[in-house]
């Protein structure tokens, strides 16, 4: 052997020897539990948050440590259900092999405490609020009683927010107070009234129906202007760079809440942080829904037993758009769920991929970077379920038929995108794009538009059947700039005020 092979030998030995191992010999809680567990699990296992309990301390976690352990080997906890993604997530909670057998090595050694005084301070969460303290916080007028037992709840609730100037909000975050019976919440928007119009239609708080949806907030029939939801597993983000969704002056906020009883009679009165723009934003955000309507107009019907029951939808990108966030929505007995983009060139990316769905987990997922899909981009989700008697998530034993319904025991299914128009002057056709997908999906589970009968917003039409008259707040046959929403104002008037006058008339709300 010679001199430059041994010296050779030797370099290498000590490189491998210097590297550092993945796992240490002794780990603690200073330096190596701590940081984990603080940047994977505190955000909801804190004073004043969603987990059952808190996971702050030393003493927190080592007296749950072997409990811990065995959630962790599941990857159950934490919870992080995406798989295969071709494009990384923000925030992905997602332990690793290694952190999994560091977390065991702590417990098999002993779980030390280490010098706890160099360990970096725990974030904080002013009020309790995961995003700091909000900009403005509302809450329920007043409380409403969730029976002990019975069929699930669905109630709309206003909750007065009334500010004298138009605003732009970059999160909501909501925080009931009796979260195990919350299945989940969409927030919406009406024109500020009396909140006694909106209360006791039946001798309790809140009110059923739609009718607190008032000042022409249905846009192009069945879509409403919103501010997000809450759902099981969510956690609120900022709505990154500078894009933000309007809150008009003189609105209030509209919650629909679907209750699940749990066995054990409730209170609910919610509270709602809100975190506002500096300004307005240079682009607007799109949603994409596949299946339409979170399923409606899939047909839903799932036979007692059968395990590989699909649903599917497709849409293909008018022009070029940048992805935000995807999540997804359904009930107990879903199984997959799965939105790709074939692109222009023949390849496929995965958008969102969860091989085993759990109704306890609707995550948004927001992506690292903004996600390029150029037009003619071919979006398809598909969702499967299991009504079988093997799948123990089925509520029923044994399976039954399973409709599409509002019921926690009954079916639903969607995945929805949010995007941005890369080109803003092109919002307008992916608008055209959404609402034709969604008119076709109608078409076909009704048999042709002449089939929906009293679904309503298909009026007086303008530019692919959006109904524009319902802007025409003082109904004198025309619309005027500031009837408009000022994130529609400029796009509209540019549209459809052919002879340029300033005004929409009748003539050209008929497009």
């Amino acid at each position: 052997m010679t001199k430059t092979t041994v010296l050779a030998l030797l370099l290498l030995a000590s490189t491998v020897v210097s590297q550092p191992a993945a796992v240490p010999a002794r780990p603690n809680f200073a330096e190596h539990i701590g940081p984990l567990v603080h940047a994977s699990c505190v955000d909801c296992h804190r004073p004043d948050g969603p987990g059952p309990f808190s996971l702050v301390s030393y003493a927190d976690v080592a007296k749950r440590a072997e409990m811990l352990k065995s959630v962790i080997d599941m990857r159950y906890m934490p919870p992080w259900h995406p798989a295969d993604q071709d494009d990384h997530f923000r925030g992905n909670r997602r332990l690793s092999d290694d952190q999994i057998a560091l977390f065991t090595k702590w417990i098999e050694t002993g779980k030390r405490k280490g010098n706890l005084a160099k360990m970096p301070k725990p974030k904080q969460y002013p009020g309790g609020w995961s995003l700091g303290k909000p900009d403005l916080v509302v809450k329920m007028r007043k409380p409403f009683r969730i029976p002990a037992g019975g069929r699930d709840l669905y109630r709309f609730f206003v909750v007065p927010i009334d500010l004298p100037e138009d605003k732009w909000v970059k999160a909501v975050e909501m925080r009931p107070t009796a979260r195990s019976v919350v299945h989940h919440a969409l927030f919406f928007l009406t024109e500020s009234s009396d909140g006694d119009d909106y209360e006791g239609d039946t001798g309790r708080r809140g009110f059923g129906g739609l009718r607190g949806f008032r000042g022409g907030n249905f846009s192009r029939g069945f879509q409403i202007r919103g501010l997000g939801a809450y759902v099981p597993g969510a956690r609120p983000q900022f709505l990154r760079d500078d894009l933000a969704l309007e809150l008009p002056k003189h609105h209030d906020l509209l919650m629909q809440m679907h209750f699940h009883p749990s066995g054990k009679a409730e209170v609910e009165q919610s509270s709602v942080g809100i975190w506002f723009a500096d300004k307005p934003p240079s682009q607007e955000i799109k949603q994409i829904q596949l299946p339409s309507l979170f399923g409606f107009m899939s047909g839903i019907d799932i036979p007692a037993g059968e395990a590989g029951y699909k649903i599917e939808q497709s849409l293909k990108l008018p022009v070029d758009v940048e992805g935000i966030s995807v999540g997804g929505h359904a009930h107990y007995i879903c199984k997959t769920m799965r939105l790709t983009a074939r692109l222009p060139d023949g390849t496929t990316k995965t958008l969102l991929n969860i091989p085993e769905w759990d109704m306890d987990w609707q995550t948004e997922y927001y992506y690292d970077d903004r996600l390029a899909l150029p037009a003619g981009t071919e979006l398809k989700c598909e969702i499967t379920y299991d009504n079988s008697a093997q799948n123990p998530a089925n509520p029923n034993s044994p399976p039954i038929r399973v409709r599409w319904g509002r019921q926690s025991t009954d079916e639903m299914g969607s995945v929805t995108l949010r995007v941005v128009a890369k080109n803003e002057a092109d919002a307008d056709r992916l608008d055209e794009a959404i609402y034709e997908s969604m008119i076709n999906s109608l078409s076909s589970r009704f048999g042709g538009l002449g089939g929906l009968g009293g679904l309503g917003g298909f009026g007086s039409r303008g530019g692919g059947g959006r109904s524009l008259d319902r802007f025409d707040k003082n109904k004198d046959g025309k619309i005027v700039p500031d009837e408009l929403p000022r994130v529609l104002r400029e796009r509209h008037m540019r549209r459809y005020d052919t002879n340029k006058d300033g005004v929409i008339d009748a003539e050209e709300m008929k497009g």
